[in-house]
């Protein structure tokens, strides 16, 4: 059987529709620096992705997140994990710190199966760090 890249091109041509994997990008900018702070802004990125591309932990393969060398007080894959993500590989990393670049800053990539085209997905962009890609954010 041959699959196409674009899941709808099997459909047509009478095939099952396969699942794709995507990457799903987004990033939240958080008041300060406390555990509190970096939890509530993880869950409010993390839900805000799930909600806008109908998808849940079971969907999602790997979650990377990466967060500004001032956010200290806790690791944001551990409030992902609180979320329903316990059977999900978790990581996170300190983001390149560049002059000027937004603070407070956590990012995140997720790799999920969907059967969306990367038009379809929805990125999210939200607080401060809308600044970060003003084309998509929310």
């Amino acid at each position: 059987m041959t699959r196409f890249k674009d899941p709808s091109e099997n459909e047509e041509r009478g095939y099952p529709r396969t699942m794709g994997m995507r990457g799903i990008r987004g990033a939240i900018q958080i008041e300060a620096n406390s555990a509190s702070d970096i939890a509530a802004g993880v869950r409010e990125l993390i839900s805000a992705i799930l909600e806008s591309n109908k998808i849940t932990p079971d969907d999602v393969i790997s979650v990377f997140f990466t967060s500004t060398a001032d956010l200290t007080a806790a690791f944001p894959a551990a409030a992902c994990r609180e979320m329903g993500f316990a059977n999900v590989p978790l990581i996170g990393s300190v983001e390149v710190s560049v002059p000027g670049a937004l603070d407070r800053t956590i990012r995140v990539l997720l790799l999920v199966e969907i059967d969306q085209k990367p038009e379809q997905i929805s990125h999210m962009y939200l607080r401060g760090a809308a600044a970060l890609r003003r084309d998509i954010a929310q």
